[in-house]
């Protein structure tokens, strides 16, 4: 995959657009009621979450802060009994004028793995799924976004974390994700250790470590 907006005059869709472009394609596909790897989420119930996401900041907070969840929850509920297509449109717009969101560097820093992990979120609770192969810009850039935000992703992790990309930036070459005295190292495509840290299925990733520390990796809550 490799977003581009050549023989348009137009400048290159960002990595960020377009998994946003093509998880909404992928939805309106699939309808409302498909399932996804979000515990208990359909793809009605992603799609008001992604919506609420940008265009609610009274109810966004609670994603990440219990103290709001309750208000949250209700605001998503509401979001998700409207019209499917007309939620999907919203999400595609993307955030309002007047969010921060809406400029380029700012949606490509929040968005780029929110919209690659959600987007295989759908792809991968389908029956005959196979990874995608990302190109090496798409490659580097979901590294180094993943890699400025890890040891904060990875705070809870009851053991170290290393990683071994066989694409990327940093190919064949070790490193430190997060400190531990007892190591599991990840070794396989970008695409497949993002999606390990936040706890999504993965297909192509070795996890070489012991086989308490390899499930205590996998198990701990993100």
């Amino acid at each position: 995959m490799t977003p581009s907006s050549a023989g348009t005059g137009a400048p290159p869709v960002s990595f960020a657009r377009a998994e946003r472009a093509e998880l909404c394609d992928l939805m309106l596909e699939l309808g409302p009621d498909a399932p996804t790897l979000c515990a208990g989420w359909t793809t009605r119930d992603l799609t008001a979450h992604l919506f609420v996401r940008e265009n609610r900041p009274d109810a966004a907070a609670g994603i990440v802060l219990a103290p709001f969840a309750a208000h949250t929850a209700k605001v998503q509920s509401d979001a998700a009994s409207g019209d499917f297509g007309l939620l999907v449109d919203s999400v595609r717009r993307g955030a309002p004028r007047w969010s921060p969101q809406a400029l380029g560097p700012v949606d490509s820093a929040t968005n780029t793995i929110e919209y690659f992990v959600h987007h295989e979120d759908v792809r991968r609770a389908r029956d005959g799924w196979e990874p995608r192969v990302l190109g090496d810009a798409q490659a580097g850039e979901l590294w180094s976004r993943f890699r400025a935000g890890a040891r904060f992703l990875l705070r809870r992790s009851p053991v170290g974390v290393v990683a071994l990309p066989t694409d990327g930036p940093d190919v064949a070459r070790e490193v430190r994700l997060k400190g531990g005295d007892r190591t599991v190292t990840l070794a396989g495509p970008v695409a497949e250790i993002v999606l390990s840290g936040y706890g999504r299925l993965t297909r192509g990733l070795e996890l070489r470590g012991s086989g308490t520390d390899v499930a205590a990796f996998l198990n701990f809550d993100r």
